[in-house]
């Protein structure tokens, strides 16, 4: 039998060099990756800075990012993508084209009056009938009205606090119900009580926020049902025998053309809200959700202009939109609102009712009211 011959004490350890080698390059590799992956982040954030601000088309999606934050509450944001200088100046621009856009004279394409046809039996339209409508980034939807003095200006019932849409329309009998104008609503949790501009309402004015000749961009319909859109002052507004009213802006579609030239002028991508009218005085009101990724991420004043364009209106005007965008069908909300509080409260809806729309008693709350004494921000 052969001895066997253990093994030196230096023949044993001599594995160990390795095994440290080997740990030490384990120990290293997540401190390599972690540099590479700043250094990736570095790079690719120099590049797309380099796009974002240097290259046309960089520069479109910043202003149209500018745009879109103008609309929310959260638009002094926009100053970190544009500058403050350029915000106001955008802000501005908008406003003064906006002005531009009302001095259109509208040609009077839509007829309201009796057809040769109504001597023909034809069936009756329903009083609403509602579409969806879609684009690429957006869903809505479109809520049609066959007769424009079926239309009223509705306000809260109290006075005080605005009302949720919904409430409106379960109180006063409605069969529809869409936000209309805008209102006083400090940091975005307003009360929705007060109203901006002119509210009008059975031919009366409920609210003035400055004096009988103070011009206001309104939208509203008239004594004979056509839609009127544009800046006028209370006295004129009378004088053309206006029914109906409330302040927003602006006016896109005149005589059947579009004012809005592209994308780049559309007031960003937002929920929105607006009204248009067929030659045939047909009403439509353009529904769209916003600012819900899942869902729709909203519309520019150009995809409303393009969606009223393909249905046949002559006249168009943008109403309050944001989180105020709402429609409410036989005491249903149908669309998706974008609040995160909830369907919101406001001083003003489109009501449209399925009778004898001017015998609706509709209480002016903010009679013998001081505008300037009001606080939109107490609830």
């Amino acid at each position: 039998m052969s001895a066997r011959i253990p093994s030196s004490p230096r023949a044993q350890a001599a594995p160990a060099p390795a095994l440290k080698k080997s740990r030490k390059r384990a120990s290293s590799f997540p401190l390599t990756l972690f540099f590479y992956t700043v250094f990736v982040l570095l790079l690719f954030g120099m590049l797309f800075s380099c796009w974002f601000f240097l290259t046309k088309s960089g520069s479109n999606l910043r202003f149209m990012m500018a745009d879109t934050l103008i609309t929310t509450q959260h638009r002094h944001w926009a100053k970190y993508l544009i500058g403050s200088e350029e915000l106001d100046r955008r802000v501005n621009r908008y406003w003064a084209q906006f002005d531009i856009y009302s001095g259109v004279k509208d040609e009077g394409l839509v007829n309201v009056g009796p057809k040769a046809s109504d001597d023909v039996l034809t069936p009756e339209k329903p009083i609403i009938e509602v579409e969806d409508i879609q684009g690429t980034n957006f869903k809505g939807k479109l809520l049609i009205v066959s007769d424009p003095k079926a239309l009223r200006i509705a306000v809260p019932g109290t006075s005080g606090k605005g009302e949720k849409v919904s409430s409106m329309v379960k109180r006063l009998g409605a069969k529809a119900g869409v936000n209309a104008g805008g209102f006083v609503d400090p940091e975005w949790k307003g009360n929705g009580f007060q109203p901006t501009g002119l509210v009008m309402s059975g031919g009366k004015i409920y609210y003035n926020d400055g004096n009988m000749n103070t011009p206001n961009h309104i939208v509203g319909i008239d004594k004979d049902g056509r839609m009127v859109a544009g800046k006028y002052s209370p006295n004129e507004l009378i004088k053309m025998g206006v029914q109906e009213a409330v302040t927003f802006a602006p006016k896109f579609i005149v005589n059947g053309v579009g004012l809005i030239k592209n994308q780049a002028d559309g007031w960003g991508i937002a929920p929105r809200t607006a009204m248009a009218q067929k030659a045939d005085g047909t009403i439509m009101f353009a529904i769209i959700d916003g600012r819900q990724p899942a869902h729709s991420i909203g519309a520019t004043l150009y995809d409303i202009q393009n969606i009223f364009l393909d249905h046949g209106a002559v006249t168009a005007a943008n109403l309050d939109g944001g989180s105020s965008t709402v429609l409410v069908v036989d005491n249903k909300i149908v669309n998706k609102p974008s609040s995160e509080y909830g369907e919101r409260y406001l001083p003003t809806a489109w009501l449209v009712f399925d009778g004898e729309a001017e015998n609706v008693n509709i209480k002016n709350i903010w009679q013998g009211l001081d505008p300037s004494k009001i606080d939109p921000s107490k609830w």
